[in-house]
Order: structure tokens, then C-alpha cells, then sequence
């Protein structure tokens, strides 16, 4: 780490990371920071002030970068970052291919489900195993947590949060892990979605192609948004949905340049996906030729009851959450209370266990009692709250689509009880409610109406689908702030409001931005000692210290001059005793305290408790650092 002096300073780890290489002449020589880390180490780096020190790397994150020929085409050429894409697609595709397959290889031995079927499509399975196999399966679940919470602890960054935060990148090793937790969430039928993880191991891959090949920082957070879009595309058969899944949810913006490369990314995984033989059948149900313009009116009305049942579906799995936390019970030993729970809903009924993707077609296809049906939206709202609540590992995105779709079915039968007339069919109500509720829980309405287009086939119905879904996300938005993700880092203390990148926010830093030559007098100086220091013209401003060295304001070249020699000392016109800025503020939390002070310069310290002066910042310079920063985004959103 960096000494006082600015000399660097070496650990026994650091020194490891020198990488020696011997020249003809025998002198040893630094390999570069990449290189010395693609050789299995760690390497020297020298620690700032505004900057943590880099995690312990694992296996899965060693970076063996491409040959340089390769890496200067795909940041020269954009033909060659597409072909990058299709890459990473069809990487995204084989790994959602394989997580699929072990689920289902789990459910079909641990259920001991019959033939092919699926795990949440049956009508029943045995007891015993609804409730034993969830149950140990937490058990299991919350060892392997207590294990990797001792050798691989700190919290996993997710596809959104990377490219808001750390310019897209992921770490390989974590997504695997998380990747393999969800995995095990769901094969032991814990009421969790595997959308998550392929999006994680998409992301991911994407992420790890993009430091492969040293892409710049727009071009990383558009690979992860490749890899996350492919993987979800692959996982519905659906390109649009997974091109717009990218755009809406992982990159935060759509734009000309970013089509091709999330495009080609969303359709190769998908073309892998049927290659192999596992991409889902579209959705088999009959749809109405045209949606009458008197349906839209109960449409919007469930979009408006699909974004409620959203936001409680939300708040239900964080106040679960709390509940497991304040029990006083042991974090791993709650994922085997939450599959008992869970599992005792499967004894009534197995379609409200694991993801549901089985159960969706039964419930458009089976004509099930309302209360039947009820009962079903409550159980599977319940499970899924637990299973999320108590540490299982997984998403909500399938969860609200089957969510949605009761909640549609309900809507549409207690339609037909209250109105002399048919006013909206059962299916067209199912299809608007899953989209409305995703679109309120996962966000993304063009994302869930291009999903519903690609399953059904039907442009009117895209139509009704998309209205309802731009209602919802309109209701969430006004009424909560937050879908799912943006939820929990709210409650972790993050101001993450989408995907869109405000990494480079907090990167620009105090430290960063302020002058370290910086000009100082003692506050017991008299003003006649003063102007003979610092005659007119000298300087603009002068920072005073006391006799500890410590900050006490800022002195006014002008106005020591024009001040009557009446004032005695420095100490009685001095400005902006309290306020100051710490070196690890970002450039917004600068702005706010330039604006609270009314100064246009302000001193800044390494701690408040010292008051060391290390630098000083005006506000002219911090301001027009963050419109630089904010024209060079607007450039990269607009493809400029």
C-alpha cells in the first residue's frame, strides 16, 4: 500500500505479484498488472486514497487475455465485437442447456417424477417426498452457505449492479457459485425461478470475454447485457425477449449501436437452444382474432390490480425475510424451515413448487375451480415469499409470470360473475396478468410484451399485453420506486435505480478532482504578518490551521487586504469553518456541500477527526469535471 510519502510500499502478498522475467543483460523486469495476474498471481498494485483493495482472486477468475491482434479488431471494428456476441450467445445458451438439464435430472430422482414429466406440471407427487426433499435440501443448502461463507465470503455483484456500479464487471468464480445455488434451490423444489442464474452466467461470461479481450467500458457493460440478454432469450425461445430483457434491464438503454450485438447474442443462443432439442414450445392457447376496444377498460384494470399484487408480492419476501432474521434461528438452518413450508404447500398441490414453467400450461389448459385457483395464487405467492425469505437462492421472474397468470384467470371468472357478458376471455386476462405482474416485480414492459407476443403469436394481443404492462410499471413506479432487484439494494443502502451507469459518479471522487498543492498560514496570524506573505495577486485564498495542524477555515487574499487593521488576527474573518469536504466524497456529495456552504472553494481533509488539510477543491472545477462526464455519457447512450 501507498506510504505517507507516496512510495509504494510492499506487503509479502504484493511481493508474490511481481512477476521477474530475466533480460539478456539478467535484470529483472515487472510484468503488466494483466499479465502478471493471467499468470496465476496476484499483482502490484498501488492503493490510493479512493480505492479498496482488490478481493482474494480465485481460479475462475484468472484472465488469460487474447492475442493482441484480436483485441485491437473488436475495439477497432464493430463487426468484430458483434462476432464477440455471437460467441458469448452461444456460450449463454449451453450453459442455460446444462442448468436445465441438471434441474430436471434433480427433480426427476429426488420426486421420483414419472416418464418426462416436469416437477411443477404433475398433479401430485409423493408425500414423503414433498416434504423431505425440500426440507434436507435446505439443510444441505444452508452447510454449503455456512462453507462459503467461511472460504468465499463477501456478496455476489449481479448483472445490474455491475453495469451501474463497476463498469460491467463480474466475477466468474461468484457467478458460478450463485449459478450452482440456484441450481440446488430449485431441484429441491424451492419456489424460485432459474432466470436469475442464467442471467448471473450470462452476465458473467460476457464480463469475462470483455476483460479477455480489454474492451473499453462501454463496450463491457454492453457484453454483459449480451450475455444476460442471450441467456433469458435461450431460456424462453424467445430472441426479442432476451434482446429486450439486455436493453431494459441490464444495460439500462436502448440504442442503435447496441441493437446488433445484443440481437445476434439473443439469437444464437436461442438457435442453440433448438439445436439441442430442449427450447420450450410456444404457448398453446386460443386467442381471439381482435381485442374489442370495451376489453381495455378491464385490461387497465388489471394492469392497475397486477401492480398492487406486485409491490405485495415484494414487500411480502423482504418482510419474510425479516421475520427468519429476527427469529433468532441460525441463517443456516433456515433454508430447511423454508422447505419444510414449502413443501407441505406441495402435499395440497406440486404447481406451486419449483419455478412453475410446467404448471403455466396447465393452468391455461385446466378449466380449475375459482377458489381452486385462489388458493393456488396465495399458496404460490406464500412459497415463493419463504423460499426467498429463508436464504434459497433464485428470482421471481418466472414466479410473477405464473403469479400474473392466476391472478388474470381469477380476474377474468370474477369478471363473467359480475357482468351479463363476456367481457374478456379467460386467456386473453391470464396472458395480460402475467405480463402486468412481471412487468411490476422483474420491470421491463417491452421486455414482458415481446414475450408475449413470441409465445402466443398474436399482434392484437401484444397490444392489450403492452398496455396493461406500461400501466403497471407506471402504478410501480408512482407508488413504490422499485422493482425486485432495485428493491434489495435499496435495502442494502443502494441508490441503484436501474442498470444505467453512475459507476463513473462514484469514481470521480474529491480526491481525484482537488489541487494537493495547497497554501497555508497559521488562524493566529495578524493580518499585517499576512498581507506581507501573500500581497495582492498572489493567491485568491489561503487555508488556515491551528496550532495542531488541523483545518480552521479558509482566508480571502482580497479580503485581508480590504479588512481595517483594527482586526487583530486571521482567526476573526475567517469563512467555512465547518464545512469541508473528505477525500472519498463523490462529485455529486461535493456539489451538495458547495451548495449548503455557499463557497465557491472549500478545503479538503483526510478525516473529520484530525482535520489534516490534503488538498483543495473549487466549485467552478468540480462542476464542470461532472458536465464533461455527463456529455461523454450522452455520447455513449446516443451512439455518437
Amino acid at each position: 500500500m501507498r506510504g505517507e510519502r507516496g512510495r509504494v510500499q510492499l506487503s509479502a502478498t504484493a511481493a508474490r505479484a511481481i512477476v521477474a522475467r530475466a533480460r539478456p543483460g539478467g535484470i529483472p523486469t515487472l510484468v503488466a498488472p494483466d499479465k502478471a495476474w493471467a499468470a496465476g498471481g496476484a499483482f502490484l498494485q498501488r492503493k490510493s486514497d479512493d480505492t479498496t483493495a482488490r478481493p482474494h482472486r480465485h481460479l475462475g477468475d484468472i484472465v488469460l487475455h487474447a492475442p493482441q491482434r484480436f483485441r485491437a479488431l473488436v475495439r477497432a471494428d464493430e463487426l468484430w465485437l458483434v462476432a464477440l456476441a455471437a460467441v458469448i450467445g452461444a456460450l449463454a445458451g449451453l450453459s442455460v442447456v446444462v442448468m436445465e438439464i441438471i434441474a430436471q435430472f434433480m427433480h426427476q430422482i429426488l420426486f421420483d417424477l414419472p416418464g418426462d414429466a416436469h416437477l411443477s406440471g404433475v398433479s401430485e407427487i409423493p408425500r414423503l417426498n414433498a416434504l423431505l426433499v425440500p426440507s434436507l435440501g435446505g439443510l444441505a443448502f444452508g452447510l454449503i452457505g455456512l462453507v462459503l461463507a467461511r472460504y468465499r465470503p463477501g456478496r455476489v455483484v449481479d448483472p445490474i449492479e455491475a453495469n451501474a456500479l463497476h463498469g460491467g464487471r463480474m466475477s466468474l468464480t461468484d457467478s458460478l457459485i450463485m449459478s450452482g445455488q440456484t441450481i440446488l434451490s430449485n431441484g429441491v423444489g424451492a419456489s424460485v425461478g432459474m432466470e436469475s442464474g442464467y442471467a448471473q452466467i450470462g452476465g458473467a461470461i460476457g464480463s469475462y470475454l470483455g476483460r479477455m479481450f480489454r474492451v473499453r467500458r462501454s463496450d463491457f457493460r454492453l457484453l454483459v447485457g449480451c450475455g444476460a440478454g442471450a441467456a433469458i432469450g435461450g431460456a424462453f425461445n424467445a430472441p426479442l425477449t432476451g434482446a429486450f430483457y439486455g436493453f431494459e434491464l441490464i444495460i439500462g438503454t436502448y440504442s442503435i449501436v447496441t441493437l446488433a450485438p445484443v440481437m445476434v447474442a439473443s439469437v444464437v443462443a436461442v438457435l442453440i437452444e433448438q439445436a439441442l432439442g430442449v427450447a420450450p414450445p410456444p404457448l398453446e392457447v386460443i386467442i381471439p382474432n381482435t381485442i374489442p376496444t370495451i376489453d381495455y377498460l378491464p385490461i387497465v384494470g388489471l394492469g392497475l390490480l397486477c401492480a398492487m399484487i406486485g409491490i405485495l408480492v415484494m414487500r411480502g419476501a423482504t418482510f419474510t425475510e425479516s421475520l427468519f432474521r429476527k427469529s433468532g434461528v441460525p441463517a443456516w438452518l433456515r433454508p430447511t424451515i423454508g422447505g419444510l413450508l414449502v413443501g407441505s404447500f406441495g402435499v395440497v398441490t406440486p404447481h406451486v413448487m419449483s419455478s412453475g414453467h410446467a404448471a403455466l400450461p396447465v393452468v391455461f389448459g385446466v378449466p380449475f375451480a375459482l377458489s381452486f385457483v385462489a388458493l393456488m395464487m396465495v399458496m404460490k405467492a406464500a412459497a415463493t415469499s419463504i423460499s426467498i425469505g429463508s436464504g434459497f437462492r433464485g428470482g421471481l421472474f418466472f414466479a410473477s409470470l405464473f403469479l400474473g397468470a392466476l391472478v388474470g384467470k381469477l380476474y377474468a371468472g370474477l369478471l363473467v360473475l359480475v357482468t351479463p357478458v363476456e367481457v374478456m376471455s379467460s386467456t386473453v386476462g391470464m396472458v395480460v396478468g402475467m405480463s402486468a405482474l412481471a412487468a411490476t416485480v422483474v420491470g421491463g414492459p417491452l421486455t414482458m410484451a415481446f414475450l408475449a407476443l413470441e409465445t402466443t403469436g398474436s399482434l392484437p394481443l401484444t397490444a392489450a399485453v403492452l398496455a396493461s404492462s406500461v400501466i403497471a410499471a407506471l402504478t410501480t413506479r408512482r407508488l413504490f420506486g422499485y422493482n425486485f432487484a432495485t428493491w434489495r439494494f435499496h435495502l442494502r443502502g443502494e441508490v441503484i435505480r436501474s442498470a444505467v451507469d453512475i459507476g463513473w459518479m462514484r469514481n470521480l471522487t474529491v480526491v481525484r478532482m482537488m489541487r494537493r498543492e495547497v497554501r497555508t498560514v497559521r488562524a493566529d496570524t495578524t493580518v499585517s504578518e499576512f498581507r506581507r506573505e501573500f500581497p495582492p495577486g498572489s493567491t485568491q485564498r489561503v487555508v488556515a490551521v491551528d496550532d495542531e495542524d488541523a483545518y480552521a477555515g479558509i482566508v480571502l487574499v482580497a479580503e485581508a487586504h480590504a479588512t481595517p487593521l483594527e482586526v487583530w488576527r486571521l482567526s476573526e474573518i475567517l469563512h467555512c469553518r465547518n464545512a469541508m469536504l473528505l477525500p472519498q466524497m463523490t462529485v455529486k456529495e461535493a456539489a451538495t456541500i458547495f451548495e449548503q456552504a455557499e463557497a465557491d472553494a472549500l478545503a479538503v481533509v483526510d478525516d473529520l477527526r484530525s482535520k489534516r488539510v490534503v488538498g483543495l477543491l473549487t466549485e467552478q472545477y468540480a462542476l464542470r469535471r461532472y458536465s464533461e462526464e455527463l456529455e461523454r455519457q450522452r455520447r455513449q447512450l446516443s451512439g455518437e
